[in-house]
Protein backbone atom coordinates (compact mmCIF):
# COMPACT_ATOMS: atom_id res chain seq x y z
CA UNK A 1 0.00 0.00 0.00
CA UNK A 2 2.77 2.15 0.84
CA UNK A 3 4.27 1.48 -2.83
CA UNK A 4 1.00 3.02 -5.03
CA UNK A 5 0.91 6.16 -2.22
CA UNK A 6 4.44 6.63 -2.97
CA UNK A 7 3.62 6.36 -6.79
CA UNK A 8 1.02 8.68 -6.82
CA UNK A 9 3.00 11.37 -5.14
CA UNK A 10 6.08 11.30 -7.88
CA UNK A 11 5.41 14.39 -9.88
CA UNK A 12 7.01 15.85 -12.62
CA UNK A 13 7.47 19.76 -12.24
CA UNK A 14 8.01 22.74 -15.55
CA UNK A 15 7.60 26.40 -15.67
CA UNK A 16 6.75 28.29 -17.89
CA UNK A 17 6.40 32.02 -19.03
CA UNK A 18 4.68 34.25 -21.21
CA UNK A 19 4.64 37.98 -21.31
CA UNK A 20 4.70 38.74 -17.37
CA UNK A 21 2.93 35.61 -16.61
CA UNK A 22 4.79 32.43 -14.41
CA UNK A 23 3.41 29.27 -14.27
CA UNK A 24 4.40 25.87 -11.99
CA UNK A 25 2.80 23.04 -13.52
CA UNK A 26 3.22 19.12 -11.79
CA UNK A 27 2.49 16.78 -13.31
CA UNK A 28 1.14 12.87 -11.65
CA UNK A 29 -0.08 9.98 -13.13
CA UNK A 30 -3.76 10.01 -13.13
CA UNK A 31 -7.12 10.32 -15.41
CA UNK A 32 -6.34 13.99 -17.12
CA UNK A 33 -7.73 16.09 -14.00
CA UNK A 34 -6.36 19.91 -15.16
CA UNK A 35 -6.60 22.14 -11.66
CA UNK A 36 -5.82 25.56 -12.22
CA UNK A 37 -5.15 27.47 -9.16
CA UNK A 38 -7.45 25.04 -7.38
CA UNK A 39 -9.88 25.58 -10.26
CA UNK A 40 -10.73 23.61 -13.15
CA UNK A 41 -10.38 24.08 -16.25
CA UNK A 42 -13.51 25.08 -18.08
CA UNK A 43 -13.78 26.97 -14.55
CA UNK A 44 -10.69 29.45 -15.45
CA UNK A 45 -10.36 29.77 -19.03
CA UNK A 46 -13.65 30.75 -20.81
CA UNK A 47 -12.42 30.98 -24.05
CA UNK A 48 -11.61 27.95 -26.42
CA UNK A 49 -8.37 29.38 -27.68
CA UNK A 50 -7.17 29.60 -23.72
CA UNK A 51 -8.42 26.18 -23.34
CA UNK A 52 -6.74 24.63 -26.52
CA UNK A 53 -3.45 26.42 -25.50
CA UNK A 54 -3.27 24.45 -22.13
CA UNK A 55 -4.25 21.20 -23.65
CA UNK A 56 -2.02 21.54 -26.97
CA UNK A 57 1.12 19.81 -25.43
CA UNK A 58 -1.02 16.57 -24.09
CA UNK A 59 -2.72 16.26 -27.06
CA UNK A 60 0.50 16.16 -29.43
CA UNK A 61 2.04 13.44 -26.84
CA UNK A 62 -1.31 11.68 -26.46
CA UNK A 63 -1.02 11.84 -22.64
CA UNK A 64 -4.66 13.92 -22.17
CA UNK A 65 -6.38 11.34 -20.23
CA UNK A 66 -3.49 9.48 -18.54
CA UNK A 67 -1.68 12.71 -16.72
CA UNK A 68 -3.41 14.61 -13.98
CA UNK A 69 -2.07 18.42 -13.87
CA UNK A 70 -1.94 20.39 -11.62
CA UNK A 71 -0.73 24.51 -12.15
CA UNK A 72 -0.34 27.80 -10.13
CA UNK A 73 -0.03 30.14 -12.30
CA UNK A 74 0.16 34.19 -11.68
CA UNK A 75 0.54 37.48 -13.13
CA UNK A 76 -1.06 38.78 -16.98
CA UNK A 77 -3.93 38.38 -18.53
CA UNK A 78 -5.53 35.14 -19.66
CA UNK A 79 -3.65 34.49 -22.93
CA UNK A 80 -0.30 34.98 -21.31
CA UNK A 81 -1.39 32.48 -18.89
CA UNK A 82 -2.14 29.83 -21.22
CA UNK A 83 0.92 30.15 -22.97
CA UNK A 84 2.56 29.90 -19.55
CA UNK A 85 1.28 26.95 -18.64
CA UNK A 86 1.37 25.34 -22.01
CA UNK A 87 5.30 26.00 -21.49
CA UNK A 88 4.95 24.30 -18.46
CA UNK A 89 3.18 21.70 -19.27
CA UNK A 90 6.13 20.88 -22.34
CA UNK A 91 8.71 21.02 -20.12
CA UNK A 92 7.01 19.10 -17.63
CA UNK A 93 6.43 16.36 -19.94
CA UNK A 94 9.94 16.60 -21.55
CA UNK A 95 11.49 16.25 -17.95
CA UNK A 96 9.02 13.27 -17.84
CA UNK A 97 9.99 11.60 -20.56
CA UNK A 98 14.02 12.87 -20.66
CA UNK A 99 16.61 10.83 -21.30
CA UNK A 100 17.33 10.79 -17.13
CA UNK A 101 16.36 7.60 -17.00
CA UNK A 102 19.14 5.20 -18.53
CA UNK A 103 18.13 2.23 -20.01
CA UNK A 104 20.03 -1.07 -20.75
CA UNK A 105 19.12 -0.98 -24.45
CA UNK A 106 19.35 2.50 -25.36
CA UNK A 107 15.21 2.11 -26.13
CA UNK A 108 14.30 4.44 -23.03
CA UNK A 109 16.82 7.65 -24.29
CA UNK A 110 15.00 7.34 -28.20
CA UNK A 111 11.35 7.36 -26.97
CA UNK A 112 12.25 10.42 -24.28
CA UNK A 113 13.90 12.45 -27.42
CA UNK A 114 10.91 11.39 -29.71
CA UNK A 115 8.68 12.65 -27.41
CA UNK A 116 10.58 15.91 -26.84
CA UNK A 117 11.42 15.92 -30.65
CA UNK A 118 7.39 16.36 -30.95
CA UNK A 119 6.87 19.02 -28.31
CA UNK A 120 9.74 21.04 -29.94
CA UNK A 121 8.47 20.73 -33.49
CA UNK A 122 5.08 21.75 -32.23
CA UNK A 123 6.43 24.76 -30.64
CA UNK A 124 5.58 24.30 -27.48
CA UNK A 125 9.20 24.43 -26.15
CA UNK A 126 9.97 27.94 -27.60
CA UNK A 127 9.38 30.76 -25.08
CA UNK A 128 7.35 33.84 -26.93
CA UNK A 129 9.66 36.38 -25.68
CA UNK A 130 7.62 39.45 -26.67
CA UNK A 131 7.47 41.77 -23.59
CA UNK A 132 5.86 44.90 -23.11
CA UNK A 133 7.72 48.12 -23.96
CA UNK A 134 8.45 49.97 -20.66
CA UNK A 135 7.85 54.31 -20.72
CA UNK A 136 10.87 56.18 -21.24
CA UNK A 137 11.61 59.00 -19.34
CA UNK A 138 10.69 62.21 -21.34
CA UNK A 139 7.90 60.78 -23.78
CA UNK A 140 4.09 59.89 -22.94
CA UNK A 141 4.57 56.33 -23.08
CA UNK A 142 6.61 53.70 -24.80
CA UNK A 143 7.37 54.98 -28.66
CA UNK A 144 5.37 58.37 -28.22
CA UNK A 145 6.80 61.42 -28.25
CA UNK A 146 5.65 64.94 -27.30
CA UNK A 147 4.63 67.18 -30.97
CA UNK A 148 7.57 68.65 -32.58
CA UNK A 149 7.67 72.30 -33.22
CA UNK A 150 10.14 73.88 -35.36
CA UNK A 151 9.42 77.71 -34.64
Amino acid sequence: MAETKAAQNTYHLGTGRRKTSVARVRLCDGTGKISINDRSLEDYFTEDKDRVAVTGPLEVTDMRNRLDVIVNVQGGGFTGQGGAISQGIARALKAMFGPSEPAADGEGEAAGGGMAKKLRDSGYLTRDGRMKERKKYGRKGARKAFQFSKR
